[in-house]
């Protein structure tokens, strides 16, 4: 999970992609990078850290150009050096530099036919750089010294090819313009808007419409599975469908936890999906436990809010605040695992009258490693609740995920090789209920019909590209392995079965 943000303005463009990023800064916290260009030079600016630390005044400056692109990162296995950050450049053909978010399944293979067939190095551990040359060489290909849409198009359609994964994509080819792709279920999230100023047009291309609407421009649509929308350097727009057969399959996890509650992807309100969430989650709690003695529900800020309050309601129950978040310390389930399980007590005060003699029912978004739910209901005993129940928004994961959420590895998940019931005795709650997948499904096909299906393996172990086997899942969690023991980490690989 990262966030992109692409311009063409009429004007200097480092302050908007600045503002941008700080609206998508919950889609990575480890990296952010800008780059911008103008009728000669592109500027680049990136390095590890938050979007407000990275860029200083001076750094701005020295960011001018109308047209440009950004980039905050979030931290994965084998992506802890200031060299991972994004955007990436390669100065043939034309000079193109690229951001990503998502992560390509087929990426060492890749990486060796590069090498092969153009002598490409491949200087980072990171994907986005392998992606960023394979859409050069598909560039490369066509051999012309000055190219059109339609041969930029045509690029990408080579890259769908030979690309496999999740990816949505922002790129800048020097003297043309900026390029927004993704692949081609359209897994991961990606949109676009206008606005019009005295000197026409402008477009911006990102991860999320908050982006967006924070701006001022008008969210015109999402790019779709297999698109590509390309915006020259003097703001003309041109859309292009670049596979030939494209099917929406977004990430279900976005909607759970990923994107913020007022983002719209794919024509879908994660509000409202997220409210829709919360009654479903309710109606089960009442189906398994109609004489319950609940006496409040509290939210684990923030992502839950959304679906507590209307599981409160629909359970005829008081809903309280009873944590409050420091707002200093970033997203939990985002951070390396050492560091995730200090901030939890960091992050979250307890106000103990909420609990004090009370039957709780705490509600979160999901339950991935189970550390930080272990933790929080620790945290509620100790302020003297009687008993605390949990309940997550989301199924039980139990699968890795290769599409660009860090879940590598099966042994990290607390319910993988566990039942419920012996989930709940691992985190301390007295009683667990889990959303049902299909309760899930429906709350966000509710907001667009379109929608063909859902990339949830992390809930079935169902991948939505063939090369993702029990083989390549165990090599990515030994890899993963090696990765944590360079890094003083713990942690065994497991062995993987029931893929499909």
């Amino acid at each position: 999970m990262c966030g992109i943000v692409g311009i063409v303005s009429h004007s200097t463009v480092n302050q908007s992609l600045y503002d941008a990023l700080t609206m998508l800064q919950h889609r990575g916290q480890d990296a952010a990078g800008i780059v911008t260009a103008d009728s000669d030079h592109m500027y680049l600016r990136k390095d590890n850290g938050l979007v407000r630390d990275v860029f200083h005044a001076h750094h701005m400056l020295k960011l001018p150009g109308n047209m440009g692109i950004g980039h905050v990162r979030y931290p994965t296995a084998g992506c802890d050096s200031s060299a991972d950050a994004q955007p990436f450049y390669v100065n043939s053909p034309y000079g193109i530099t690229l951001a990503h978010n998502g992560n390509l399944t087929n990426a060492g293979e890749l990486k060796r036919e590069l090498f092969i067939d153009e002598m490409r190095h491949i200087n980072t551990d990171s994907d986005s750089e392998i992606l960023l040359n394979v859409f050069a060489q598909e560039l490369q290909r066509i051999g012309k010294l000055k190219i059109t849409p339609a041969d930029i198009f045509r690029a990408v359609k080579g890259v769908h090819k030979r690309c496999k994964g999740g990816y949505a994509v922002v790129a800048m080819i020097m003297g043309y313009g900026v390029l927004g792709f993704r692949d081609p279920y359209g897994i991961r999230p990606l949109c676009y808007g206008k606005r019009d100023v005295n000197a026409g047009t402008e477009y911006m291309i990102a991860s999320e419409n908050v982006a967006l609407q924070s701006l001022e421009y008008d969210l015109v649509d999402d790019i779709c599975p297999g698109e590509a929308v390309f915006i020259d350097d003097t703001g003309v727009l041109f859309r292009c469908q670049c596979h030939d057969d494209p099917q929406l399959y977004p990430c279900l996890f976005e909607y759970v936890y990923l994107a913020r509650p007022d983002t719209i992807i794919d024509k879908v309100a994660v509000y409202k999906a997220r409210l829709r969430m919360g009654e479903a989650l309710a109606e089960k709690i009442l189906r398994e436990w109609f004489g319950h003695n609940i006496d409040v529900v509290i939210p684990i800020p923030d992502t839950s809010r959304t679906a507590a309050l209307p599981l409160a309601y629909k359970l005829g129950i008081k809903y309280r605040e009873g944590f409050i978040k420091n707002r200093y310390i970033g997203r939990t389930f985002i951070m390396p695992g050492q560091q995730r399980t200090k901030s939890v007590r960091q992050k979250l005060n307890v106000i103990d009258l909420e609990f004090k003699g009370k039957n709780v029912l705490l509600v979160d978004d999901s339950i991935v490693r189970g550390t930080t739910s272990r933790q929080i209901i620790n945290m509620a005993r100790q302020a003297g609740a009687r008993k605390v129940y949990f309940a997550s928004a989301a199924p039980a994961v139990r699968y890795p995920n290769v599409y660009g959420i860090d879940m590598p590895t099966s042994g990290e998940l607390v319910a993988y090789g566990r039942t419920d019931d012996e989930v709940c005795e691992y985190i301390g709650a007295d009683r667990l209920f889990y959303q049902d997948l299909e309760d899930l499904r429906r709350a966000v096909f509710k907001g667009n019909s379109d929608i063909a299906g859902f990339e949830d393996s992390v809930f079935t172990g169902k991948y939505l590209t063939n090369e993702v086997t029990s083989e390549y899942l165990n090599k990515l969690a030994k890899q993963r392995c090696e990765v944590g023991r360079r890094n003083n980490q713990t942690g065994e690989p497991i062995e993987i079965h029931n893929v499909s």
